[in-house]
């Protein structure tokens, strides 16, 4: 299954992201030439999304090596091991893209424990394994979004029978957060495509608005029904029985099946359990960090505060302090079902 939309443009030398932040009114690429421009364009929200910045961050790994070895510097493991750091700060709740770098970092290191590395073209033998890695991940994610939609898509109908269903969603999972069709938005559009949607409510998703910016330009440009709510209309929606199920994605899922995703996931899972509405968690094996016992143990992320102070730039608010978490953790207890590219957990 095909999609109209990418996150990024590949090349040997460097990749362009298009710049989430002006979407829908602009399309922009953001050009990296290494992987220091990978980190900022992460930092920055020019590419969001947990399978997204892990496909992004494994390339930036590949570009380091790119622009050393162009300057004529020795590719040594100390570089990438840098690298990696720098770019797991970039954004440190979304576990994708620690496994991307970290899957990178084998490649190099095991690279350099072999015979190979003492080769005359020994940074030609290490890009070409690392570009092969960083283009396997980008690949196997496209792969994995369509068996993880296909799973959730059949649980929904063998367990919630019905002949249309009203999907709610929060934040943004489609083509522009993953290398396919997306984690929950992979699903609907997989329903969409069986006949089974009536309509998709994308939460606008405050305060960086990717449910209005991206999720309903996503499902229009797709033709899936779409219908915008804001964030806190979520209760009155399921109140006048005009939602089926709540799809959501993750950035990180702990040991015990807490689940860490957008800010406002975690009110929209209590809200679905008072109305006795299955609520789905849809994410790749990658996004599961079985080295933290619980959501407790998930740094969550705090953001800028002119991210709700302002909206693309013009102030919309007195300049008051600001409590701008980027993630919340819903408990395994309000999730109905995970599905990932192997296995549905209920």
């Amino acid at each position: 299954m095909k999609t109209n939309l990418s996150f990024i443009k590949t090349a040997r030398d460097k990749i362009q992201l298009l710049n989430q932040k002006l979407l829908p009114h602009k399309l922009d690429y953001v050009t990296c030439n290494n992987g220091n421009d990978v980190a900022k364009a992460i930092k920055e929200m020019v590419v969001r999304g947990a399978p997204a910045i892990g496909i992004s961050a494994a390339y930036g790994m590949y570009l380091t090596g790119w622009e050393a070895s162009k300057k004529n510097k020795k590719l040594t493991p100390e570089l990438f091991k840098k690298q990696k750091q720098l770019l797991d700060a970039a954004r440190p709740t979304a576990v994708n893209l620690m496994w991307a770098t970290h899957e990178m970092l084998l490649v190099a290191n095991a690279f350099f424990a072999s015979e190979a590395a003492k080769a005359k073209d020994a940074n030609l033998k290490l890009l070409l394994k690392l570009y092969e890695k960083a283009l396997e991940i980008h690949n196997d994610d496209a792969e994995r979004c369509l068996a993880m939609s296909n799973n959730a898509v059949k649980y929904l109908v063998t367990k919630y029978p019905k002949e249309k269903y009203n999907i709610l969603t929060h934040c943004n999972t489609g083509s522009l957060a993953t290398g396919g069709i997306g984690t929950a938005l992979g699903a609907i559009r997989l329903l969409h495509e069986k006949g089974k949607i009536n309509m998709v409510y994308a939460d606008e998703t405050r305060p960086y608005l990717q449910g209005a910016r991206l999720t309903a330009f996503e499902l229009q440009k797709e033709k899936i029904p779409v219908t915008l709510t804001v964030d806190s209309q979520a209760a009155y929606l399921m109140q006048k029985r005009l939602v089926d199920a709540v799809f959501v994605g993750a950035d990180r899922i702990a040991a015990n099946g807490d689940v860490a995703n957008k800010i406002g996931t975690y009110g929209l899972s209590v809200l679905a359990k008072a109305h006795r509405i299955p609520f789905f968690v849809v994410a790749p094996k990658s996004t599961f960090d079985n080295s933290i016992e619980n959501g407790d143990k998930i740094v969550v992320e705090e953001r800028s505060p002119l991210e709700v102070l302002e909206i693309a730039g013009r102030v919309i608010a007195p300049k008051v302090p600001v409590v701008n978490y980027s993630f919340d953790v819903t408990p395994q207890a309000n999730i109905t079902a995970i599905f990932s590219e192997d296995d549905t957990l209920e």
